[in-house]
């Protein structure tokens, strides 16, 4: 079973009351990532996440209810980023133009072993090095 990374956008909407269609397609796609234990993490994406979940979104969960939830998700396999893991993300923002955080990202999914990245932020379809970005709001979960 191929390990599959999740952006924070995708957990964010997953708890967001307020994009109800997409809230659906990210918990579909949780679920199904819970059940084939695929699903990766990076402690980059549960910092962005506690901090927008609480902060950002029309609905922010509590900060007790938000704990509750990385508590949770840290079940999963969680990559922690090493200093050369900061140096790759650099070479791969200059060679695909783009940002830094975006490539933390990424670096992180191939550092986990992922081959998939699920995300909005990114071109799907694309390709970064072993990686490849899939939107769950413009595909369905299953491929």
């Amino acid at each position: 079973m191929p390990v599959e990374m999740v952006d924070t956008n995708i957990l964010i909407y997953a708890h967001d009351r307020s994009q109800r269609h997409r809230q659906r397609q990210a918990a579909e796609l949780l679920d199904r990532l819970w059940e084939t234990n695929a699903g990766l993490l990076s402690i980059q994406v549960l910092q962005e996440f506690y901090v927008n979940v609480t902060t950002k979104v029309t609905h922010p969960l509590s900060p007790g209810n938000a704990r509750k939830i990385l508590e949770i998700y840290s079940a999963w396999p969680i990559v922690s980023p090493t200093a050369q893991d900061v140096i790759n993300a650099t070479i791969l923002a200059k060679r695909y133009k783009i940002s830094f955080w975006d490539a933390m990202i990424l670096t992180a999914a191939e550092s986990g072993g992922a081959s998939i990245l699920w995300s909005e932020d990114l071109n799907p379809g694309q390709k970064y090095k072993n990686v490849q970005v899939r939107n769950p709001f413009a595909e369905s979960p299953e491929g």
